[in-house]
């Protein structure tokens, strides 16, 4: 299953994702709405890309946000986004989405993201953006709970946690 390499030795610095682990999970073509009066893909839609990558990495290993949710009764929201914007993206261009996961504690998960431009012949091109989210798992009513050993299966977690490195 995708996995990323180990953390960084340096403390509070997280880990780069290793592109290896990342799989390709969506394309998407640009469109007109999606870019700001300078022809570029504004800054905020990129967390829409992350979205549609989240979604369909959970497709992709047999699991839907839908019926997570409606399955277990449980959702995870955001907590914290970080983008880092390599270069622009621009109307019609086809973009390749790439997603990864690893465990960031027992009630949360980390996805990695990376978006290229596609090649002309279909191949990946040059990154535009990478960047990651974390999500806690939650119930309707809003109480942090452990992730299901299901989803943590589903998306190669197994039972590891990500070392703290606050400290």
């Amino acid at each position: 299953m995708s996995r990323l390499a180990a953390p960084s030795a340096h403390a509070g610095q997280a880990a780069a994702p290793d592109a290896r682990a990342l799989r390709e999970v969506a394309r998407a073509r640009v469109i007109y709405g999606d870019t700001d009066q300078m022809g570029m893909v504004y800054y905020a839609n990129y967390l829409r890309y992350f979205e549609i990558a989240r979604n369909e990495y959970l497709r992709v290993v047999g699991q839907t946000y839908r019926a997570f949710e409606e399955s277990h009764g449980l959702m995870l929201p955001v907590v914290e986004a970080h983008v880092s914007y390599h270069k622009p993206a621009r109307y019609d261009d086809e973009l390749v989405i790439s997603a990864a996961t690893f465990a960031r504690g027992a009630a949360s998960v980390r996805f990695e993201y990376e978006i290229h431009r596609a090649h002309a012949a279909g191949g990946v091109g040059e990154k535009l953006v990478s960047g990651h989210t974390i999500h806690a798992c939650i119930t309707r009513e809003g109480r942090v709970v452990r992730l299901p050993a299901e989803l943590r299966a589903a998306v190669g977690l197994g039972d590891e946690r990500e070392p703290r490195r606050d400290g």
